[in-house]
C-alpha cells in the first residue's frame, strides 16, 4: 500500500509538471521574442497565441496543450495498480486530470502565470469522455461561428458539457460525473474577466494575426 501511494503521488506530480510546460510562453519567446502574456488578452493559451503570433505558433501550442492533458490521464497505464477497483482507478485518473489542469493554469516553469486550461481540458476530455467531447467541440464551433467570441463559446460549451454527459452518455462512474460538473463550473470561473467584458461589450472577437517569424 505504501508503494502504491508513492507511485500515485509521483504520477500526480508528473501530471502537474507536464501541465506546467508553458508551450505558449516558450514558443513565443524562443521563436518570436514575445511573451504572449504581455500581449492581447494576456493569456498564455492557444487562443491568445493564435491572436498574437498567428497559426505557425498557435497550432503547435494548441496541439501540445491538448496532448499534455491526454497524456496526463494516460499516465495511469504506467502505474502497477491492476488490483485496484474501477472506482479507485477513476479517482486516480481524475486526480491526474486535475493536476495537469492546475499545472497549466499555475505553471511552475512560468512564474505560475499560465492559461485558462481549455485546450488541456480538451485533452483530458478526449481521454475520459471521447464521444461527449466530440459533441461539445461541435457546440463550441457552432457558437464561435455564430458569435465570434472564443470565450463565450468556451463558457457555453463547458456549461453544457455535464448535461451532455448525463443525458446522452450516462457514465456509470460517480467520480466522472462529478468531474464533468466540475468542468462546467471551473471554466466560467476562469473566464470571469471575459464575462465582465462580454457584459460590457468590451470583449474582442476572435481573429488570427499574421505574424512573421
Amino acid at each position: 500500500m505504501t508503494n502504491d501511494i508513492l507511485y500515485i503521488t509521483a504520477a500526480i506530480l508528473v501530471a502537474y509538471l507536464l501541465g506546467s510546460i508553458p508551450s505558449a510562453v516558450w514558443i513565443g519567446k524562443v521563436f518570436w521574442g514575445i511573451d504572449v502574456r504581455n500581449e492581447g488578452s494576456g493569456n498564455a493559451g492557444a487562443t491568445n497565441t493564435l491572436r498574437v503570433l498567428g497559426l505557425k505558433a498557435g497550432i503547435p501550442v494548441l496541439l501540445f496543450d491538448v496532448f499534455k492533458g491526454w497524456l496526463a490521464v494516460y499516465l495511469l497505464q504506467f502505474l502497477p495498480i491492476a488490483h485496484y477497483s474501477g472506482l479507485q482507478t477513476d479517482l486516480i485518473r481524475i486526480a491526474l486530470a486535475v493536476a495537469v489542469v492546475i499545472g497549466h493554469v499555475f505553471p511552475l516553469f512560468a512564474g505560475f502565470r499560465g492559461g485558462k486550461g481549455i485546450a488541456t481540458l480538451l485533452g483530458v476530455g478526449i481521454a475520459l469522455y471521447p464521444v461527449a467531447v466530440i459533441v461539445t467541440v461541435g457546440i463550441f464551433i457552432f457558437f464561435l461561428v455564430i458569435t465570434g467570441y472564443v470565450s463565450l463559446s468556451s463558457i457555453i460549451a463547458s456549461v453544457l458539457f455535464p448535461i451532455i454527459v448525463l443525458l446522452f452518455f450516462n457514465p456509470h462512474s460517480t467520480p466522472l460525473i462529478l468531474l464533468a460538473i466540475f468542468v462546467g463550473i471551473f471554466v466560467p470561473i476562469t473566464h470571469r474577466k471575459n464575462i465582465y467584458r462580454l457584459l460590457h461589450n468590451q470583449e474582442s472577437k476572435f481573429s488570427i494575426k499574421k505574424k512573421s517569424k
